[in-house]
């Protein structure tokens, strides 16, 4: 009945805008990781002795090397970008409420693999921030009373960061884009379920009147997205591949020598500062655990029956201060 009401093939909500697009280029972006990160794994050692010195190699002997180094070295970065502005895209528009909770919900268990599999990757070049980064955030676990000091032991593989740890996130940062990518495939599979939400937040009631096929209509908006987003990630990749990154990170790891700063990527930022701002170790761990774990439970704690921000003043007031914050 919707394939014949609509003309074409699945159908989408007329009034959508660009920041629907950022779902399409989440998935672009993915595919770039996987692809990239295959032909960078094919060159790279995960030997602490050698870590650093291949990822030179890779550098300046591997034919177009730098170039596919830079594009997954920054394609971290543009997919950070696109993930963060989508998840900002549901909260604004209330995509997390009934009935959209399970498309939420598997879109936060890829947004905490990602951080997972970004923090494993960001050690591989073994240089001093990858090393002290490593040191630091699994020290966290340390905090976890009874439990803490084991699960630290098992991530380390020994007594400190060293070789074996070295292995453990190779070998996981590898595998876990995949189950990223099964994840996103359960994301669009629950998507399709329920239907896309539109800026209004309003249900569609007759599909012929207000949905438009999703080919050639929602096709050529993500094409076009697709375009503007590549040449913005090019501009990264060709003129400051090295701006996101940090300067220590070209210096080989010593485990004798702690840098003056260490400090983690942007995209973990927030959740650094939460961290920070708690004296406690154990309280700051929870605290930061607890702002992402606070996302679960928002299709219950947000009790409106209004669902798009568009038409709640207070909450756009409080939205954009938490964007800010941010």
């Amino acid at each position: 009945f919707v394939y014949n009401a609509v003309g074409a093939g699945y159908p989408v909500p007329r009034n959508l805008n660009y920041f629907w697009n950022f779902g399409v280029l989440a998935g672009v972006a993915l595919m770039v990781q996987i692809v990239s990160g295959i032909i960078l794994a094919m060159h790279y050692a995960a030997e602490g002795t050698v870590a650093f010195a291949s990822v030179e190699h890779i550098m300046r002997d591997v034919n177009a090397g730098w170039f596919i180094r830079y594009a997954h070295m920054n394609g971290a970065s543009m997919f950070f970008i696109v993930v963060y502005i989508h998840i900002f895209r549901g909260l604004f528009y209330g995509s997390y409420k009934p009935p959209r909770e399970m498309v939420w919900h598997l879109g936060l268990v890829i947004f905490l693999l990602m951080m997972a599999t970004a923090f494993m990757g960001y050690v591989l070049p073994w240089g001093q921030m990858s090393f002290w980064g490593a040191t630091v955030i699994t020290n966290l676990f340390s905090a976890i009373p009874a439990v803490g000091d084991m699960i630290v032991t098992l991530l380390w593989g020994g007594f400190a960061v060293d070789n074996p740890t070295l292995n453990r996130f190779f070998a996981l940062h590898y595998l876990l884009p995949f189950l990223i990518a099964g994840v996103v495939v359960l994301h669009v599979w629950a998507l399709h379920v329920v239907g896309q939400n539109n800026p209004d937040g309003i249900e569609v009631k007759d599909v012929a009147r207000d949905t438009v096929p999703f080919t050639p209509y929602a096709t050529i908006k993500d094409s076009f997205a697709i375009v503007c987003f590549m040449i913005f990630y090019a501009w990264w990749i060709f003129y400051v591949p090295n701006y996101l990154g940090h300067a220590d990170n070209y210096i080989e790891a010593n485990p004798l020598v702690t840098p003056a700063h260490i400090v983690p990527e942007w995209y973990y930022l927030p959740f650094y500062a939460i961290l920070r701002a708690v004296p406690d170790k154990l309280l700051g761990v929870l605290a930061m655990f607890g702002s992402i774990a606070i996302l679960v439970f928002l299709p219950w704690l947000d009790t409106s029956r209004v669902r798009s921000g568009r038409y709640r003043p207070v909450f756009q007031v409080f939205f954009w201060l938490f964007a800010i914050n941010a």
